[in-house]
């Protein structure tokens, strides 16, 4: 929400609407929401044809257009002027402080979701909060509640990469785990890290073992939602993209409750 991150005119209107959105979502029974924090929306290059006929979104962040809500931000200034660092923590810091009490009044968790992509400035706006691991702890330090947490997005990690993000994302999901923050995880894999242009692959056919991951959660005992996520669109459709993505995963369910001696 560009209002909300860079403090733009209608953000007090904005948080107070985020907040009934959370009333209403306790009153009707639903505990979980993902946000996104990002300034000016998740930026992509175009899209190309990967192994099955899958039409794969790619990334060059020297060539790329940001998407959110119908608008597109383009070129090296999105919203007028270069925002601080210190600005964007501030204007965080104003609305989660007024969001989590809501939240734990409604008893609502809200998993925040990497920057897309991650690590680097875009259109004049740091990735800061959400597009790193030291962010992340930060940022869940200043919202102090249990109802404050991480939708872990594989695939936005791995855009970022073991250096750019601080951590690899098998350690970030040790860490997050460890302190109660794991909320839900986005299940995606991708051709290689930044700053090199990257393109979205099937499950299989990334830089990441996903074995590896879907092991991690398994060490954890997460119990939460694993989701596949930007399902390509395969030949015969989407659907079947969905079947080989969920497949996938449920082999990978499966393997690592075999290696360590049935389900959690």
């Amino acid at each position: 929400v560009p209002e909300i991150t860079l403090n733009l005119p209608g953000r007090d209107a904005k948080i107070e609407e985020f907040k009934q959105f959370i009333r209403n979502l306790g009153r009707a029974g639903i505990k979980y929401n993902t946000y996104a924090h990002m300034g000016n929306g998740i930026w992509s290059s175009g899209r190309v044809t990967g192994r099955g006929g899958m039409d794969a979104r790619m990334l060059d962040i020297t060539n790329a257009k940001g998407h959110w809500a119908g608008e597109i931000y383009e070129g090296e200034i999105t919203h007028g002027r270069k925002y601080t660092e210190d600005e964007l923590w501030d204007n965080y810091a104003y609305m989660i402080q007024q969001i989590a009490p809501v939240a734990e009044e409604e008893g609502v968790y809200i998993g925040i979701h990497p920057d897309d992509p991650p690590v680097y400035p875009l259109g004049g706006i740091p990735r800061c909060m959400f597009g790193n691991f030291a962010g992340y702890k930060q940022a869940m330090e200043i919202a102090d509640s249990p109802n404050i947490g991480v939708c872990l997005c594989v695939g936005c990690w791995l855009e970022g990469g073991e250096a750019g993000m601080g951590v690899g994302v098998v350690d970030a999901i040790k860490h997050f785990a460890a302190q109660n923050q794991l909320f839900k995880v986005h299940f995606r894999n991708v051709s290689n890290p930044m700053p090199e242009p990257w393109v979205e692959t099937l499950i299989d056919n990334g830089y990441q073992d996903m074995y590896e991951v879907m092991k991690a959660l398994r060490q954890v005992g997460f119990d939460g939602c694993i989701i596949p996520d930007h399902i390509p669109n395969m030949l015969g459709g989407h659907r079947v993209g969905v079947a080989y993505s969920i497949a996938y995963m449920r082999a990978l369910v499966q393997a690592v409750n075999n290696e360590y001696g049935g389900a959690a």
